[in-house]
């Protein structure tokens, strides 16, 4: 693995992978996970600590939060990091299908959720939910101006990731030819007011094609690429791309996966998932499940009609089979070697 940079441990040089990840608890001896860790950082391909020390994020996301914004709030966080030991939430903020683009007072529960995750010690992910718009350059207008005031206004807040585009796609949207550029232009509107928070990139061909990145790298520090993949419909193709991308040292973060098949359906591939977790672990990629709703699909952590779940405090009778799958997961109930 190709490092691109170095600690001095004890008198010694040792890169900051060559540690053991830290995969404590969202909290310990009462001290949440965002203060244990404080400002985080890239070093070489591994997401660290304020210290250098290599850690493994894990956590949950929200689905639209133009459909299921209701789960975005302090008692849901406050259920995740305390019940699930989730220590990162993710805000999908939707551009289209009724998303920002058509209101853009949707904007106030990716806040919501910035100021519950600090009030929880929480790490969160603010996500430009790219997905039906393909071009990440259709609404780059939007996205500078969007990022430009979560940056003023929160960028001194350590907890706070970016993630600038979700999942370009398409033939045409390239990496070189449509999703760098826009990247370049928005993160430098983020550094002109928060010079060091972690932003991440979405890569070709939903977030699949981080092969096709390294080979055209961003210029910058504390920037990492999006890796994308349902356990029921990628494998080991997809794993042999992340790993030739950590190889030419491009810092990667799961900022999306689901245990199902991507259509967000045909059951839960436990087997499979379990095989992903233990990749993720063995290269030390961070991670956030999909996804915190009850909608009915098999990749929503909660059965439909769950009634109470606005509010956490769910029982496993509230849980879908992926639910209690991830909860015990989370919870690290279950060995991931």
């Amino acid at each position: 693995m190709i490092l691109a940079a170095v600690l001095m441990s004890g008198g010694i040089l040792v890169s900051c992978a060559e540690k053991d990840p830290d995969t404590r608890l969202a909290v310990e001896d009462g001290i949440p996970v965002a203060d244990r860790y404080g400002a985080l950082q890239v070093i070489g391909t591994d997401l660290c600590d304020s210290a250098g020390n290599p850690v493994q994020l894990r956590g949950m996301s929200s689905h639209g939060l133009q459909w299921y914004g209701r789960y975005a709030n302090e008692n849901v966080l406050r259920w995740l990091r305390d019940d699930w030991n989730v220590q990162v939430w993710r805000a999908a903020m939707y551009l289209t299908q009724g998303g920002y683009i058509s209101g853009k007072a949707l904007k106030f529960k990716v806040i919501e959720s910035i100021e519950a995750a600090e009030k929880l010690g929480m790490y969160v992910i603010v996500d430009w939910h790219v997905l039906g718009d393909r071009d990440p350059r259709l609404y780059q207008d939007e996205a500078v101006a969007f990022f430009s005031e979560i940056a003023e206004k929160y960028g001194h807040l350590p907890h706070v990731i970016y993630e600038i585009c979700n999942e370009p796609n398409g033939e045409d949207v390239t990496w070189s030819g449509a999703i760098k550029p826009y990247a370049e232009t928005v993160i430098a509107a983020i550094r002109a007011h928060d010079p060091d928070n972690i932003i991440i990139v979405g890569t070709p061909t939903w977030s699949r094609d981080v092969d096709q990145a390294a080979l055209d790298p961003l210029s910058g520090s504390n920037l990492m690429y999006t890796l994308h993949f349902y356990a029921g419909s990628h494998g080991r193709e997809l794993q042999e791309k992340a790993v030739a991308a950590l190889e030419a040292g491009l810092p990667l973060f799961v900022t999306e996966w689901g245990t199902t098949r991507e259509t967000g359906d045909g059951g839960v591939f436990e087997k499979e998932s379990v095989q992903w977790l233990s990749f993720l672990k063995k290269h030390n990629i961070s991670w956030v499940n999909w996804s915190v709703n009850n909608k009915g699909e098999d990749s929503g952590v909660l059965k439909a009609f769950a009634d109470k779940a606005a509010q956490g405090g769910w029982t496993e009778e509230d849980l879908s089979p992926s639910g209690i799958f991830m909860r015990s997961v989370l919870r690290l109930e279950r060995k991931i070697r």
